[in-house]
């Protein structure tokens, strides 16, 4: 694999019969960490978004140019390996996997990206890449790929070769994303439904803090583990449980003494955020928007107490919507240990509210955070 600091070795013209990918990211109203547990989340996709440009070179060599990050590397398509630069395996991943399943389909391409999506922010970036990868490669080549075929390729590729052992959700936001509506996912058997995002007169505005993480080497993979080895201790003696999201609250309590305090602390952040995703899913259906808000500011709780996956930066911008008028519901959102707060504003406050707390946070922390309104939008999809 050949890397090189620019696109000088990289000359290619795309043309309309090649194939352009746009694919979104995508935002979780409520149910941090549930999906690899077995629970309920309610994610969307958004507005903002990766854009992928495939053309096939008639080689077997595969070039990629990432015009954020001023990168271009080359894949051997013979040759299919780990690399020691995170955004380069998210292709090497999908073309591993393609290639696993469909042996000899993928042949040389050409491909550049470009993204609205902020790295690091929690509106998962790395899914929205690797979807539109899969997607961009399925339609060059006429591979045949489902959609539930391209969300496990993607979430392969994170687990093996970028090195997250994430969930479902997110490779499920941005290939079944529908404009308008969120879906309510139950990560153990991946049925879901979709519902109208009927959050009016209110909006989503999401506050990156640009503290950035790396979930491959964050705690990420350590809550998984943790909430593993707890779940297998209480299915010793319930074995009728099979997801840990199902487990009844007292029966977690009465682990208490067998388990250390921070596994038991994992497991019941995950059982209280699995009732309280079913309640605010509940609330929103009714219209009840104050109570829908209200479990994002509890679900906050969870996740800077029990969980223990917020940070300084976090937990101030949910404190501060707390207690700003025309705020209705916010959270940290993501995986954690930095990226973005997600918060339900008034339209008529969001100016303001923008305004406000980014000078509350320059003040705090010496640092300038990121603020943008997001819309729901449509999966990933070609647009050429």
């Amino acid at each position: 694999m050949k890397s090189v600091t620019d696109k000088r070795s990289f000359k290619t013209t795309f043309h309309r019969d090649d194939v352009i990918i746009e694919s979104p990211g995508r935002i979780n109203i409520i149910g941090e960490h549930l999906d690899y547990n077995g629970g309920q989340v309610l994610p969307a996709a958004i507005n903002l978004k990766v854009r992928l440009s495939f053309k096939k070179n008639g080689t077997s060599r595969c070039n990629c140019y990432s015009k954020s990050y001023k990168d271009y590397f080359e894949i051997d398509l013979n040759k299919v390996e780990i690399s020691e630069k995170e955004w380069h395996n998210y292709f090497l991943g999908v073309v591993h996997f393609i290639e696993q399943a469909y042996p000899n389909k993928i042949q040389g391409f050409d491909c550049t990206v470009e993204s609205e999506l902020p790295i690091g922010s929690g509106v998962s970036s790395s899914a929205a890449l690797e979807c539109g990868i899969a997607k961009g490669l399925d339609i060059l080549f006429s591979i045949g790929l489902s959609d539930d075929e391209i969300i496990t390729i993607a979430r392969e590729a994170e687990h093996h070769f970028v090195g997250t052992k994430c969930g479902i959700m997110d490779q499920f936001a941005v290939v079944r994303g529908k404009k308008g509506k969120f879906i309510r996912l139950d990560c153990t058997d991946l049925s879901f439904e979709y519902i109208p995002a009927n959050i009016e007169p209110y909006s989503i505005v999401l506050l990156n803090t640009n503290v950035s993480h790396n979930l491959a080497t964050s705690e990420y993979n350590l809550r998984r583990q943790e909430c593993d080895s707890g779940f297998k201790a209480i299915q010793e003696k319930y074995p009728k449980y099979h997801v840990l999201a199902r487990v009844p609250e007292e029966v977690v309590r009465e682990f208490k003494s067998k388990l250390a305090s921070k596994t038991l602390n994992r497991l019941l952040y995950v059982v209280q955020e699995n009732a309280r995703t079913i309640s605010a899913s509940k609330a929103l259906e009714n219209g009840n928007l104050k109570m829908f808000g209200q479990q994002l500011f509890e679900s906050h709780e969870g996740l800077k107490n029990l969980y223990q996956v917020s940070c300084d930066e976090l937990d101030f911008l949910v404190d501060f919507a707390y207690e700003y008028e025309g705020v209705i519901g916010a959270r940290m959102m993501g995986g954690g240990f930095g990226g973005c707060t997600i918060n339900l504003v008034h339209k008529d406050r969001i100016d303001s509210f923008i305004e406000e707390s980014s000078s509350a946070f320059y003040s705090k922390f010496n640092t300038s955070l990121s603020p943008f309104t997001v819309a729901i939008g449509d999966g990933v999809k070609q647009v050429n």
